[in-house]
């Protein structure tokens, strides 16, 4: 039996949806609006991408989603959990309390319950003091019915997470299994205070990407659809619904590095610069071995200080529906507004009011959209130096993003592309492959299944080959949790760094395994 997968992603114009099948040709493409709730606008483009395909729905097997329900919930502070924040740190830590530098509105909203408790390591491993249990069984009791969610952080816990594991012991032992536990040593990096803020995140949208996942299997089960069901993540891998629920905060910004795996797989190029061109905005990132480009900077969202895994995208305001603001014959402002989804309400093109950067192109004749006769009366002169500004702002944002003064190959999608030339500043040829406007969704599809570990190890004890062996074989066990096939798992991304102020000749480790879905 033929079997088939459908991929979706969500934007902040467009939700994208594809169907492909097992030699990855697309079956079926289809767009339509992102809506408030984000939910409804999946559910429309997942009816109508099923009925153009006209595949036999006993035959599609997998589904995949990126999504910005986590974002949305962070960014809007919507649909939060109730969260309780214990810090293993007394008293080394007690002079900076956590949610340092969050938003007020949002530490209002997280900060309601927050300890700190004896206990946490060194930078060696070495116990800081003995990990204060009788407290945290007395912190679970108090919490009994007043919290759902909770984020535990030890200091140094990513080179040694005992005091963690065992806190997590302890609350769910009281509180049993129903009440979501998010540890920061398998969430951040090194460095107390933005660990602690991801975990705390984390913890705070276990329940928005719970209802997501029951919601999207609801969607496919009404669609008679009965597929395998897994998320985006910002590495540009897909992972299963469970470990989505543990792991929410890593959908976010999956969207960006979907279009980079798409623009991979399309154009057959695994080292480029993509530039992903959208309604609202237009992001820019590097693929390396096919695989998007990971910031090296702490990454704020919401507000929030974090230093958790994150793509390096730069996003420019300059989509599709971006504002064109005319004051006169000289001079204009591009963006930062866009009319999004609403496009084809509001465009001139269209019979709209707003000049938009879709009417600057339509007005040049670079593309035909809509109805030309409504921008026919705007200076040609004006609308040149729009778009010469429009392209300027994507080559600026192309040279900051390259690591080199060389020309690099830049790869082309997303349905705003046709805003941008077919030649830029310091690229050695531009490529615009078929199926660009929904790379997107085709990303998500063809994502692999990762797992990656990022720890401190101390070479002295096994040796360099053995400990580099042991954090290659913990991303795998990491992929295998996350849905990957264990028989089909490749090392992709290993990196080390010896780290010299630390004793043990200890050394920071990346270690990131990629493979296919599990049959």
């Amino acid at each position: 039996m033929p079997s088939y997968r459908i991929g979706i992603d969500v934007g902040g114009t467009h939700t994208d949806a594809v169907i492909l099948d097992e030699a990855y040709n697309v079956i079926a493409e289809t767009k339509a609006p992102t809506t408030e709730d984000v939910s409804s606008g999946i559910y429309q483009a997942l009816k109508e991408v099923v009925a153009v395909s006209r595949v036999p729905v006993e035959e599609i097997n997998y589904a995949m989603l990126g999504t910005t329900h986590c974002t949305n919930a962070i960014v809007e502070r919507k649909r939060l959990n109730k969260v309780a924040v214990i810090r293993i740190g007394a008293p080394a830590t007690l002079s900076v309390k956590p949610l340092i530098g969050v938003p007020e509105d949002l530490k209002a909203i997280l900060g309601k319950y927050m300890y700190i408790v004896r206990g946490g390591h060194e930078f060696d491993g070495r116990e800081i003091t003995e990990l204060d249990e009788k407290q945290l069984y007395r912190i679970a009791n108090e919490l009994k019915g007043k919290v759902d969610s909770i984020a535990i952080t030890s200091v140094f816990s990513p080179v040694s997470n005992q005091h963690e594991q065992r806190a997590a012991e302890i609350i769910q032992k009281v509180l049993g299994e129903d009440v979501a536990v998010s540890l920061s040593s398998e969430i951040g990096n090194v460095g107390l205070l933005e660990r602690e803020n991801a975990t705390i995140l984390n913890a705070a949208v276990v329940e928005v990407a719970r209802t997501t996942a029951n919601g999207f299997i609801n969607a496919l089960k009404e669609e008679n659809i009965d597929a395998k069901v897994f998320f985006g993540q910002n590495d540009g891998t897909l992972m299963s619904v469970e470990y989505t629920v543990r792991y929410p905060i890593l959908t976010i910004a999956c969207g960006p590095t979907n279009s980079l795996r798409g623009a991979s797989y399309l154009s057959n190029i695994s080292d480029a610069l993509v530039i992903d061109v959208g309604g609202t905005t237009t992001d820019i990132g590097v693929l390396t071995n096919a695989f998007p480009r990971q910031s090296s900077l702490a990454v704020e969202i919401g507000g929030v200080r974090t230093n958790f895994r994150m793509p390096d995208i730069m996003s420019v305001g300059l989509g599709g529906g971006t504002i064109i603001q005319v004051q006169d014959d000289k001079t204009f402002q591009i963006g930062p507004s866009s009319v999004g989804h609403q496009l084809s309400e509001k465009a001139l093109i269209f019979g709209g009011d707003m000049l938009t950067a879709t009417d600057v192109i339509v007005g040049l004749g670079k593309a035909e959209l809509g109805d030309p006769s409504k921008v026919a009366h705007l200076d040609m002169t004006l609308l040149e130096r729009i778009y010469s500004k429009m392209v300027h702002m994507v080559e600026e944002a192309l040279d900051k993003m390259k690591t080199s003064a060389e020309p690099v190959p830049v790869i082309l999608v997303g349905g705003g592309s046709i805003l941008l030339p077919d030649t830029l500043k310091g690229a050695s040829e531009v490529i615009c492959p078929a199926n660009f406007g929904v790379a997107n969704a085709i990303g998500s599809a063809i994502s692999q299944v990762s797992g990656q570990i990022e720890k401190i190890f101390a070479m002295d004890e096994l040796g360099r080959k053995e400990t580099i062996e042991a954090a290659k074989e913990m991303a795998r066990n990491e992929a295998i949790v996350a849905g990957a096939d264990p028989d089909d798992l490749v090392i992709v991304d290993l990196e080390d760094v010896p780290l010299a102020y630390l004793p043990g000749n200890a050394t920071r480790i990346r270690v990131k395994a990629a493979g296919a879905l599990k049959k």
